[in-house]
């Protein structure tokens, strides 16, 4: 049996001196090595080989090397995962698949709390096919009953952005199932934070990003996953050449590939595809489930030790572990300049509108020590008011 790695493995991570970084739910940090690995691509492949480098590097199978390495961390069979392109494309694709597949109902169900460019891109489906469908977005706690016969299609975020909350993939699957709908779900603050089993789930679609927990860089490649007995039945609605049976054959009309990889698209970003391989080989020894028993353990130091120093601040976070991902939020009316003043004293969270500051907890590259510190600074700000200061007020484009 393969040895696991230790699971703390700060060395792999290339994060700042005297940082404590606590926003890889939004993005991760890289990986030690990849600047040398991008030199490699632009100096050596691309500069030495050129239009070869498809051929000689490698270039040309990177997106079903890197499906490959992201199968395993999501639960699913090799050659079942599609890569490239954005999230928010690979969830236009799967909810037009999905639509495709129940041509007689009309309810597109996710929720309230879902990630707002989810919802736009289900409506901008729903507006452009013109055919009456409707979307719907109950409270989250009331997407279970809301799921009957005149669902198509559920999609649901796994893990709030904004709370943490967590979804129930295995029931919610299960009572789509039972009344003929549909099942997506987005990955986005999953993959790399908690154990997934999305092939046992016998979900028909997931999609994630590979910028967060997987830490593959800002604008890195999205994944698609599709049920391997029902991809043949589906031509996606976005049919780029690369989803082609035979890319370079260049016929005029589109063969799909005999697997997932009909949901690629268009050219690859190589030095993106890269360093999500750099990446991804992190994640080769990581147990799942001990980085999800060591994240529970640091998440839950992280709300005591902030609701013991900062009464002040208000737990939005789900309290019981196994209803939580690997974030934790707290809400306040002075949240934005609280938030300012934490990044500005090194311990990096984010801020999301009206009154919710995130703090994502990555077992891989933060340990108590962190945890403790990063409390007790926020305990400084809050009890020296310091986050009144005027520099702290002014809002940034990126929150």
């Amino acid at each position: 049996m393969t040895s696991k790695l230790p699971l703390l493995r700060k060395e792999l991570f290339d994060i700042p001196k005297d940082i404590i970084y606590l926003d890889g739910n939004s993005l991760g940090p890289p990986i030690r090595g990849s600047t040398e690995c991008a030199d490699q691509v632009i100096s050596d492949e691309w500069g030495q080989e050129l239009i070869k480098a498809w051929n000689t590097a490698g270039w040309m199978s990177l997106p079903q090397t890197v499906g490959n390495q992201i199968a395993p961390v999501i639960g699913v069979s090799p050659d079942t995962v599609a890569t490239g392109d954005t999230l928010s494309i690979k969830l236009y694709q799967a909810l037009a698949a999905a639509l495709s597949l129940r041509p007689d109902r009309r309810v597109l169900l996710s929720d309230a709390g879902n990630f707002p460019t989810d919802l736009y891109m289900a409506q901008g489906l729903i507006d452009t096919m013109d055919r009456g469908h409707k979307l719907r977005t109950p409270p989250p706690e009331e997407v279970l009953d809301s799921i009957n016969e005149r669902v198509a299609v559920v999609f649901l975020t796994h893990v709030d952005y904004r709370t943490g909350r967590v979804h129930d993939i295995e029931g919610i699957t299960r009572r789509a199932h039972e009344v003929g709908a549909v099942t997506i779900w987005d990955l986005a603050h999953s993959a790399g934070a908690v154990p997934l089993s999305m092939e046992s789930s016998h979900t028909e679609f997931a999609v994630g990003c590979t910028y967060k927990y997987l830490n593959g860089g800002p604008g890195a490649p999205a994944f698609i996953y599709v049920r391997p007995d029902i991809v043949t039945s589906i031509t996606p609605a976005l049919t780029g050449w690369l989803g082609h049976r035979d890319p370079f054959a260049m016929e005029l009309k589109y063969r799909p590939s005999a697997s997932t990889e009909r949901f690629r698209i268009g050219s690859p970003s190589i030095i993106q595809f890269k360093l999500l391989e750099l990446a991804m080989r992190v994640w080769e020894d990581v147990d799942m489930a001990e980085l999800r028993a060591s994240s529970i353990a640091l998440t839950s130091l992280f709300i005591e030790e902030i609701e013991r120093r900062c009464p002040m601040l208000t737990l939005v976070t789900p309290r019981d572990p196994e209803q939580r991902g690997s974030q934790v939020s707290f809400a306040s009316e002075h949240g934005y300049p609280i938030m300012q003043a934490l990044i500005e004293r090194g311990v990096i969270g984010d801020f999301r509108r009206p009154n919710i500051m995130r703090f994502g907890i990555a077992p891989l590259y933060l340990d108590e020590n962190d945890i403790v510190k990063a409390a007790e600074i926020l305990e400084e700000i809050m009890k020296n008011e310091t986050w009144r200061e005027s520099k702290y007020q002014q809002i940034k484009g990126v929150t």
